[in-house]
C-alpha cells in the first residue's frame, strides 16, 4: 500500500504495533517532519515519547494507537491523535482528526 501511495505523492509513515513483515521493518518507529518551519514529531505509541517537546522545539506531537481522536495543548506543543480513518475501531468515530 505504501508503494502505491508513493507513486502518487511523497509519504512519511511510522510503524504501528500491528505492522509486520518486511515492508514494516523499513518504517521508523518515529519521525520528525518539518512543515512551514514547524517541527512535528510523529510516533504510534505516545507512551514511547521521551522528549521534552518545548526543549526540542516541537510545535506538535502526532500519535495514534488508541484510535481515540484528541487535540490538547501541553506547554507550547499540541498533542494530536487523529483517530482512525479506516474501519471502525471499538465504538470510536471514524476520523482523520477533530477540533
Amino acid at each position: 500500500m505504501l508503494d502505491t501511495l508513493r507513486r502518487i505523492t511523497p509519504v512519511r509513515a511510522v510503524r504501528g504495533n500491528n505492522d509486520a513483515g518486511a515492508w514494516a521493518r523499513r518504517l521508523p518507529s518515529s519521525d520528525v517532519v518539518e512543515i512551514g518551519g514547524h517541527k512535528i514529531y510523529v510516533l504510534h505509541n505516545l507512551s514511547e515519547f521521551d522528549l521534552d517537546p518545548d526543549a526540542a522545539g516541537l510545535a506538535a506531537v502526532v500519535f495514534g494507537r488508541s484510535h481515540k481522536p484528541s487535540i490538547e495543548r501541553q506547554g507550547g506543543s499540541l498533542f494530536i491523535n487523529p483517530g482512525s480513518a479506516g474501519p471502525r475501531r471499538f465504538k470510536l468515530p471514524i476520523t482523520v482528526a477533530n477540533s
